[in-house]
């Protein structure tokens, strides 16, 4: 353990100074944070992380998340000393500016070393728990005998609001349950949040609740000297059962002569009068900003010699590895690169022609089945909800603590955590998914929308999608989540008709590589139709004509989604009883349809034909694109109610009838206009 010296005092104020020059130039930012918790960032990269800055996807790299996103010209300051491909000139003296590197909060892909996007508090040290649970995964599953290839760990800072939100103590809880002791974090009690005093709205003692989650805890009070905070690293690490939450009290603004433990070294920038007397205070050259002193930049980059050297003992490591077990060998390195197995989609499933009715859940479970079968990656599990939402990879073994080579997993009632493990998992080799009912997508939708800001082709399975669901009620009846996920950019959301769509939405979803899929599934059955009328393309394209008018282009056309579909193909049979030529039109996904060169769209939806109903039931919101000005929306324009789903249907008009008498008024005022 390294004693600290002159030039560890230097490094620390050299992320301290970069900080307050870029928040000031920017005039908009948090210099507090980075300034108080530098010492921190200091020992975790020149010290104790297993990095390298030369190659920052490095596999066995450990992983540093800042969950306190807004500190994040601590990250970039870090980054940039100990040599990752960040410049100085175009990132972090053009912190907040367009095209730069270095956003107001981290983004991953945006520089190299940004594990994951933050700024959403408690969304990082959440997605940490993926990320620290996905390496446990890992190992189970490929180290083998003296060749420990997957052996690193998950280094994370949280702040005071990391702690207060609720997502952060359901993945905290779920953390500590499964023993995760790959899984360390620093809690930044720093005493201080917008409104001021951290003690206006939070006096709960966090080491106790931490305890009680099952982590080890240390506090290490305030003033802590280098060695200190390495040592207390090191006991974390010696600590292979349990996750870990390292205390410690830091003074934000810390050296800020006027501002220091104040609110007003939060959210501002510090102003130009008080960056120069911080910096006259530690005894720092005032007249050049973002200086960085030549001994300070050589100490930092002596991580690029030290991490080449870890990488090279793993590479070794892993040679060994492979002429032990070339096909295990193998199979990481394909999981690494992010490739799917060659052939896994040759034959995805068809299902025959048939009027029983089978819940899209079901067949849900039917093809994953087969996608497990093929994508061994694939992990997932549910909100406590598995025997509904039927997501269970049948044979494969749960995960479980000090057991971690199943694929199934119990996220408990903690519908939020488990969106941010589900992309903590797969931003971390697996595919990960995640199930809940419909309804309560409204507890996870920020980690959703990180998945969807990410990139992230995580997958997210829905069932109980409608008043279907039956007696359960309105809180239970899912109306305005179709059309709110649907506005969210980046993500597709996926609404199959029944067996054939929902086989090829799971290739769709698992084939994604850069954006999450919603898979919507129903509760009540929907028939089952001709293979051959469901192209292969429908959920890439979005639409398809499923049934065509008998004779002659189409009068009236029907559009719906999922459970609706089979009772617009019933009232097409009414209006084609009555000579209305009648097309039925599948909407899987909306916004892959949105997507499609005008061509398509007016291939499917012939501007010439301007009858059209649209029938979901759900919310209409962004169903009048669809119909134009003489159609008509059928759906919910009010809650649900308690009743059987055919009494629902019926009561709410999702009838034959009523779809065909709405198509006759769209034929008049078509034909009047």
């Amino acid at each position: 353990m390294e004693s600290a010296t002159a030039l560890d005092g230097l490094c620390v104020d050299t992320i301290r100074t970069l900080s307050m020059d870029a928040v000031q130039k920017a005039n908009s930012g948090h210099p507090g944070t980075p300034m108080a918790l530098a010492p921190l960032a200091y020992v975790l990269f020149t010290r104790v992380m297993r990095h390298n800055p030369r190659d920052p996807r490095w596999p066995d790299r450990d992983r540093f998340v800042l969950s306190c996103g807004h500190a994040s010209m601590l990250l970039y300051s870090s980054l940039y000393l100990s040599g990752y491909d960040v410049s100085l000139e175009d990132d972090i003296e053009r912190f907040r500016q367009l095209g730069s590197g270095a956003a107001g909060h981290p983004e991953y892909g945006h520089l190299p070393g940004i594990e994951v996007t933050t700024g959403p508090l408690g969304q990082g040290i959440s997605h940490a728990v993926g990320m620290a649970l996905a390496e446990r995964m890992l190992a189970a599953r490929f180290n083998r005998g003296p060749h420990p290839v997957v052996d690193h760990r998950t280094f994370v800072i949280a702040s005071d609001g990391d702690l207060e939100e609720g997502i952060s103590g359901e993945a905290s809880s779920l953390a500590g349950h499964l023993g995760l002791g790959r899984l360390i974090a620093f809690y930044d009690n720093n005493h201080i949040s917008i409104e001021g005093d951290t003690a206006l709205a939070f006096t709960e003692d966090a080491a106790q609740r931490y305890e009680a989650y099952g982590w080890q805890v240390q506090n290490l009070g305030e003033d802590i000297p280098l060695d200190r905070i390495e040592e207390a690293l090191a006991n974390a690490i010696a600590v292979e059962d349990r996750p870990s939450l390292i205390i410690v009290r830091t003074h934000i603004g810390q050296g800020s002569p006027h501002k220091q433990d104040t609110a007003a070294a939060h959210g501002s920038p510090l102003g130009e009068d008080e960056v120069k007397l911080t910096k006259e205070a530690i005894g720092w050259p005032t007249l050049e900003p973002f200086y960085v002193p030549p001994e300070a930049l050589a100490h930092f980059r002596r991580a690029i010699e030290r991490g080449a050297e870890l990488q090279s003992q793993w590479e070794r490591r892993f040679e060994g590895y492979r002429d032990a077990d070339p096909e295990l060998a193998a199979e990481l390195e394909r999981m690494i690169r992010g490739e799917l197995p060659e052939g896994w989609d040759a034959q995805v499933p068809r299902f025959d022609a048939s009027g029983t009715m089978t819940a899209t859940r079901k067949s849900s479970h039917t093809v994953l089945q087969w996608a497990a079968a093929k994508v061994p990656e694939l992990v997932g599990g549910s909100a406590d909800l598995t025997p509904s939402t039927l997501t269970r990879i049948d044979d494969a073994g749960d995960v479980e603590a000090g057991s971690y080579g199943g694929r199934n997993l119990h996220f408990g009632i903690r519908e939020h955590a488990m969106g941010a493990i589900v992309n903590g998992l797969t931003l971390h080799y697996f595919r990960g998914y995640g199930s809940t009912f419909f309804v309560f997508s409204d507890y996870m939708r920020g980690s959703v929308r990180l998945a969807a800001v990410m990139g992230l082709p995580s997958i997210f399975v829905y069932t109980h999608d409608s008043i279907g669901l039956g007696e359960d009620g309105p809180t239970h009846q899912p109306i305005e989540h179709l059309a709110g996920l649907r506005a969210m950019p980046g993500l597709r959301v996926v609404r199959p008709a029944g067996a054939n769509e929902m086989a090829l939405a799971w290739h769709y979803a698992i084939a994604s590589e850069d954006h999450p899929t919603a898979l919507v599934c129903s509760r009540q059955g929907v028939p089952t139709w001709d293979p051959d009328a469901v192209p292969a393309d429908s959920i890439e394209r979005g639409a398809y004509v499923l049934r065509d008018a008998a004779d002659g282009p189409p009068g009236t056309i029907l559009i719906s989604t999922g459970t609706e579909v089979h009772i617009c193909n019933s009232a097409a049979d009414l209006l084609e009883s009555e000579g209305v030529a009648t097309r039925v039109v599948s909407m899987p996904c909306m916004e892959n349809f949105a997507a499609q060169p005008p061509e398509y769209r007016d291939e499917v939806l012939p501007p010439s034909c301007r009858a059209r109903v649209s029938v979901e039931a759900a919310s209409t919101f962004g169903w009048h694109r669809w119909v134009g000005e003489w159609g008509e929306t059928i759906g919910m324009e009010s809650f649900g109610a308690s009743a059987p789903a055919g009494v629902l249907y019926k009561h709410f008009g999702f009838t034959p009838e009523r779809i065909a008498e709405s198509a006759r008024r769209t034929l008049q005022r078509a034909g009047a206009a």
